[in-house]
């Protein structure tokens, strides 16, 4: 789901928890069980999706596009997903990543509070 689309939160959300699975838009894999995170409002410039790439060994620093998105899950426990990858440290964030198709970021790990965020316009909500 982009941030293009409309995004109707009131759908999603149930006790200020995820009400459905939170899946991969790209490939399906189940990333969260319902009930299992909570949601917020904090703007933060996420890097447009794309898929990891191995960069030239000798490519310098490379610049994304970021996208400011605002609507997220808040989980607390990495141990909390069902499936997710992490990127290395970037200026001090790791980007959270399907771990099976390797699309992202859907979001990212605040190394501060070993928080992870995850933008609910950059995954696909369905029913258990």
């Amino acid at each position: 789901m982009s941030e293009k689309q409309e995004l109707n939160v009131a759908e999603l959300v149930e006790n200020e928890k995820n009400k459905t699975n939170v899946n991969c838009t790209h490939c399906g894999s189940l990333m969260l069980k319902p009930g299992c995170a909570d949601y917020v409002e904090n703007e933060y410039d996420l890097p447009e999706t794309h898929k990891k790439k191995r960069p030239a060994p000798d490519a310098g620093p490379t610049e994304f596009p970021c996208e400011k998105l605002k609507h997220f899950w808040v989980i607390n426990d990495m141990f909390t997903f069902e499936n997710i990858g992490f990127s290395h440290t970037v200026d001090q964030t790791k980007y959270l990543i399907c771990a099976d198709c390797e699309i992202g970021p859907v979001g990212y790990h605040d190394l501060q509070t070993k928080r992870c965020y995850v933008a609910l316009q950059r995954v696909k909500h369905a029913d258990a």
